[in-house]
């Protein structure tokens, strides 16, 4: 098992102060139960505020990421696991969607992304399509605990050997399992981001980007980033997730990550 991680106050106030750069997780990071918390929201007009980039990094869709990147007061959004990056230029009103795939490998995709659906449904009891699948443009949603379930961790097994048996790529958050066609994921295009986008890398940025997080399917970040986060309800995977961040918070979900932006501004001021 990986090393168990630090509570949040363990953490520097040299580290904390210097963080520029903040990847976040969206659901059961930045939600709690469900919706997004004021507080959390409020967290993140202070974080950009006080000049701290944020960019959330979810499995959520692209028709969410879209608003997300038009709305929300974040720098950019990856979107479903990694498949993209959405940028809103609000000077030119222009958006800039940058995706893994070409459209014509999307939609090749996307047919066999649909038998695997319908076998999942004829073998899974209980379990649904995801609700926002209708916004997704690279992968497939499968709800085991948002509007259905939650389902048995048998269930939510079995589910992700339907994706990989066809050859896709399955990852468990703690709503969906999601799977796609392909070798990215959250950190590849996060990483993609940063060049592009920043003109930099991760290893040059070092401790000033940071990553926070709740399942297991944030696991590559938290092994890439060593300035890593978890919001406290991570602890109910740490006997199943591969890479632990190196400091967790107290509370759950959106509170956690107010506890995390409150830890950031306070060492900043």
């Amino acid at each position: 098992m990986p090393g168990m991680p630090e509570p949040l106050e363990a953490m520097p106030a040299e580290v904390a102060a210097g963080v520029e750069l903040l990847f976040t997780d969206i659901d059961d990071t930045l939600t709690l139960d469900g919706r997004l918390p004021a507080t959390a929201y409020a967290a993140l007009e202070e974080l950009d505020a006080a000049g701290i980039t944020v960019v959330p990094v979810t499995g959520r869709p692209a028709g969410w990421c879209d608003l997300i990147a038009r709305l929300w007061p974040v720098r950019a959004v990856v979107g479903e696991n990694g498949a993209f990056y959405y940028r809103y230029d609000r000077a030119a009103r222009r958006m800039r969607r940058v995706y893994v795939q070409d459209a014509a490998t999307r939609a090749a995709n996307r047919r066999r992304l649909d038998g695997i659906a319908a076998q999942v449904l004829k073998e899974v009891p209980g379990a649904a399509i995801a609700a926002d699948q209708a916004g997704r443009d690279c992968d497939l949603a499968i709800d085991f605990a948002e509007d259905v379930g939650p389902l048995p961790e048998a269930s939510i097994r079995r589910i992700v050997e339907l994706f990989e048996a066809a050859g896709a790529v399955a990852k468990v958050s703690s709503i969906h399992v999601n799977g796609w066609f392909g070798t990215y994921d959250k950190r590849s295009m996060c990483e993609r981001l940063i060049a592009e986008e920043l003109g930099t890398t991760p290893e040059q940025l070092g401790m000033r980007a940071a990553f926070v997080g709740d399942s297991p399917n944030d696991a590559p970040m938290f092994g890439s980033f060593p300035c890593s986060i978890g919001v406290a309800n991570l602890e109910r995977y740490f006997d199943v997730i591969d890479a632990l961040p190196r400091w967790i918070t107290r509370q759950k979900g959106g509170l956690g990550f107010r506890e995390l932006a409150d830890r950031l501004l306070a060492a900043r001021h």
